[in-house]
């Protein structure tokens, strides 16, 4: 195919040429755009189907939303869709029935031959967000005393029904994992070179407890293709592929961003009202009960506020530049938290570091502010004040802005879920406190 269709393309492609020349080109086309295509679609979507094989049917469900794989597989025949859940990897297959309900699992598992059931139901006991639930079990492993050759041969006999062939795992005869081979030293190697002489030993792996989020962090360290699983024992149980990590690296990075605002990781812009309204409403009154706190703060100094109407001027500026100076540290320490770079031994240097930054950028802005205070009120006093708040103010947000986060995750509280509220809940009324406890501290000299 000498470029690439576009959807409208594509689309006529699909219905229109013959299933020959669907096979001889869909090589050159991407899951993942016939499913763009599939969406777009206002015909009966069966009919961009018909002329695809079943291996071809089961990669676009697996690239595919959660909520809407059970719909491209349900408008097949039933013996289409055995055929399409049998080119399914134990994971795609885990993904799929996690995403159904019961009886919608009960149907599809009623298509599964028994050993991909015994497959998929001992991936189901591991909890979904560890490295035992997101890892498939096809992956090729050879013993250390085959030579290349052998090796080579079993490949041509067992690569195709593995999820990667990159790398091959070694073993001994208690199937412990002694190594790795890549496809290339294969390649390189005489035939009748023995595994256990060009293998390398050092192979990292990830226990099958581990959280997702850390085992996307070994990617992305490393740059690893795949990674084996392994239990207690160091017994291989199923490998976890690179394509697998980034999206579950695109969820957590989506779902921190979306917390941080107080929504639900499952919000679509396509979405329905109501799931919108529920999800942004209950965050919305707890930022109401803050606010409240912060006006009763206010409160308290109405009479020096009554005297010197240019503190109200100056108030925002005094708790937005605090809560700006927060969400800075906020948002540094939680993605630091989510990478794991912060632990007890560098937790107090970092704590000083933006203690430090939070002095240093409060006295500039302080002395700006200040500047500016003088020249609004033409009074010295009145600009020491703001200048001095605005100081105070930015190293409790900084401080708050690490604090916070570094709480709540000890006490097993998802950081980016909860910080902002209580971060923007200190630099308010802090603000508002240091702000009008010293105009009122100093109000003989600001009248």
């Amino acid at each position: 195919m000498s470029h690439r269709l576009n959807e409208k393309e594509l689309t006529e492609f699909l219905l229109t040429e013959t299933i020959d020349e669907i096979n001889k080109l869909i090589q050159f086309i991407h899951p993942t755009d016939i499913l763009v295509a599939i969406r777009q679609y206002d015909g009966d979507k069966i009919n961009l189907f018909q002329k695809l094989s079943p291996n071809v049917i089961a990669d676009i469900i697996d690239d595919a939303e959660d909520e809407e794989k059970y719909d491209l597989l349900s408008i097949h025949s039933p013996i289409m869709q055995k055929k399409i859940i049998h080119e399914m990897s134990s994971d795609e297959l885990v993904d799929l029935l996690e995403a159904v309900s019961e009886d919608e699992a009960k149907s599809i598992m009623i298509k599964m031959n028994k050993e991909d059931v015994d497959e998929v139901n001992t991936l189901l006991t591991y909890p979904p967000d560890s490295a035992g639930g997101i890892m498939a079990t096809e992956f090729i492993s050879v013993r250390e005393n085959m030579t290349i050759g052998e090796t080579l041969n079993y490949l041509q006999k067992e690569a195709t029904e593995a999820e990667t062939s990159y790398y091959i795992y070694v073993i001994d005869e208690n199937d412990l994992i002694k190594g790795v081979i890549s496809l290339k030293d294969l390649v390189l190697s005489n035939f009748d070179v023995k595994i256990a002489d060009i293998m390398n030993s050092n192979a990292m792996s990830v226990p099958v407890d581990m959280d997702q989020e850390e085992v996307g962090h070994i990617f992305e360290k490393y740059g690893f293709l795949t990674m084996p699983v392994v239990n207690e024992d160091m017994h291989i149980l199923g490998i976890i592929t690179a394509d697998d990590i980034m999206g579950i690296l695109s969820d957590e990075h989506t779902e921190d961003l979306y917390r941080l605002a107080g929504l639900k990781e499952d919000e679509k812009v396509t979405g329905s009202l109501k799931s919108s309204i529920c999800s942004r409403l209950p965050w919305l009154f707890v930022n109401l009960i803050t606010a409240i706190l912060a006006a009763s703060t206010v409160s308290f100094f109405e009479g020096t506020i009554q005297k010197v109407v240019a503190l109200a001027v100056f108030m925002p500026i005094v708790a937005g530049m605090g809560g700006n100076a927060g969400t800075q540290t906020l948002t540094i320490i939680i993605r630091s938290i989510a990478l794991g770079e912060i632990d007890a031994k560098n937790s107090r240097k970092i704590l000083l570091k933006e203690f430090g930054v939070g002095l240093c950028t409060g006295v500039a802005v302080g002395i700006a502010v200040a500047l500016l205070g003088y020249f609004w009120e033409e009074n010295i006093v009145f600009g020491i004040v703001i200048g001095l708040s605005m100081l105070l103010n930015m190293m409790a947000a900084t401080i708050a802005g690490f604090a916070v986060p570094v709480v709540l995750k000890k006490i097993n509280i998802d950081p980016a879920l909860a910080s902002a509220v209580f971060v923007t809940t200190v630099t308010d009324v802090l603000g508002f406190f240091f702000f009008l406890g010293l105009a009122t501290l100093f109000l003989p000299y600001l009248i």
